[in-house]
């Protein structure tokens, strides 16, 4: 059996060509889609998940949070040009 920090195994069949970040090596600045918006990383944290695994916790610039796991894919967008 293999440990905890062993990759994970492939979850889908096909190889997504869109650009993703592992949730633990997420940074404030990376833009992240997540519940159909995207969303900008203001401070990254870490914390145990509810069956005690490694969690990666997101407080988002535009308000709330949300925890990840840490082997979890995150989808990357680019961050939009400031409205001057």
């Amino acid at each position: 059996m293999g440990g905890s920090f062993d990759p994970h195994p492939a979850r889908r069949r096909e190889r997504v060509r869109l650009p993703t970040k592992r949730a633990a090596l997420i940074a404030p600045g990376d833009v992240i889609g997540y519940e159909g918006q995207w969303r900008t990383v203001g401070a990254v944290g870490t914390d145990r998940g509810p069956m005690g695994g490694l969690a990666v916790v997101v407080v988002w610039q535009e308000g709330g949070a949300a925890r990840f796991p840490a082997g979890d894919e995150l989808l990357l967008g680019t961050p939009e040009p400031p409205v001057a």
